[in-house]
């Protein structure tokens, strides 16, 4: 009788499923930035009140919001197939469904369901900035685009990026579901290991080894992120005698 548990095989899987840890950083970090867009693009849009587009938005942020991503997942990908289809139908073109890889359903997908978290994240962040910076900022004939990449963004960052750390780390456990768009990430390499072997709770412990390493990696790079763009709550003045004027 074999062992219950074999201690090794967790370490010994570890290797062959970090074959596959590039392909899971990058549908995160693709996912994270097309999120990052979309969320930039609709937090500004239901800031600014645009006529028509802001009731738009908060219909597809609360459809993105309350439906699970596996189900997103799934409808990207039986469904993008499907308009493509439906364009060559109509317009007698020639698209070629087939030669997309499941990478790029992942992607749109994981991007799309962290859009709508990602809306709410940076609009509570851009409404941080105190109104008498944007209001100095058009006084001195700046356009909002202006302001916004000059004042209201360096100071929202600050105050989003623990947010978004945590949003980066949900999203590289999300790309854990990318299997059901045809995508071999770590996960399924993981269910293909544990296939041959038959031992799935060891590799499943390995899987969850790698994430676990991964989550703090991130914890740690955004904590020194922060304290290097903190902006001081007090700025030490020293006069021209050398002397702290703060005291």
């Amino acid at each position: 009788m074999g062992k219950l548990f074999d201690v090794s095989l967790v370490f010994t899987s570890i290797p062959e499923l970090l074959e596959k840890l590039p392909i899971t950083l990058e549908l995160a970090l693709l996912s994270m930035l097309l999120g990052l867009i979309l969320g930039l693009v609709m937090a500004i849009i239901k800031m600014r009140k645009i006529k028509g587009l802001t009731q738009f938005t908060n219909l597809v942020i609360s459809l993105l919001r309350g439906t699970p991503v596996i189900v997103q997942l799934y409808v990207a990908f039986f469904g993008i197939p499907m308009i493509f289809k439906a364009i060559n139908q109509k317009f007698g073109t020639n698209l070629a469904v087939a030669d997309i890889p499941g990478i790029v359903y992942a992607m749109v997908a994981l991007g799309l369901n962290q859009a709508g978290f990602m809306a709410e994240i940076i609009r509570s962040a851009l409404q941080s900035v105190d109104n008498g910076q944007i209001e100095a900022a058009h006084a001195l004939g700046m356009t909002y685009p202006q302001a916004l990449r000059r004042i209201i963004l360096p100071e929202a960052i600050e105050v989003a990026l623990p947010t978004l750390g945590n949003s980066l780390i949900s999203i590289i456990k999300g790309t854990s579901l990318a299997f059901t768009c045809a995508v071999v990430e770590i996960t399924a390499q993981g269910q293909i290991i544990a296939g041959k072997t038959y031992r799935y709770f060891e590799v499943y412990i390995s899987l969850a080894i790698i994430y676990w390493v991964i989550t703090l990696i991130i914890e740690q790079g955004i904590r020194i992120i922060e304290n290097k763009i903190r902006i001081p709550d007090q700025v030490e003045l020293v006069n021209v005698d050398g002397e702290d004027s703060t005291k």
